[in-house]
């Protein structure tokens, strides 16, 4: 008889952490991508980049946890 890993109470418990990871993790990434909007246009091209690049790595994280999740399920 096939183990069905979504019955381990213990998946259970990490798919439902990761489920809220995943959700704080997507409003962090909102909140950075925010902070570079009223500096567009200005004289700090190097923050905004660096602003974007921390938006971009919380994405990829935020995908990966994603992946996690789908896999806890």
């Amino acid at each position: 008889m096939a183990h069905d890993p979504s019955t381990n109470p213990r998946t259970t418990s990490v798919a439902a952490e990761l489920h809220v990871i995943v959700d704080q993790a997507e409003r962090l990434r909102e909140r950075v991508g925010s902070l570079a909007e009223p500096l567009l246009g200005g004289d700090r091209d190097d923050l905004v980049a660096a602003i974007h690049e921390a938006e971009r790595q919380l994405l990829m994280a935020t995908r990966s946890l994603q992946r996690a999740l789908k896999t806890a399920r």
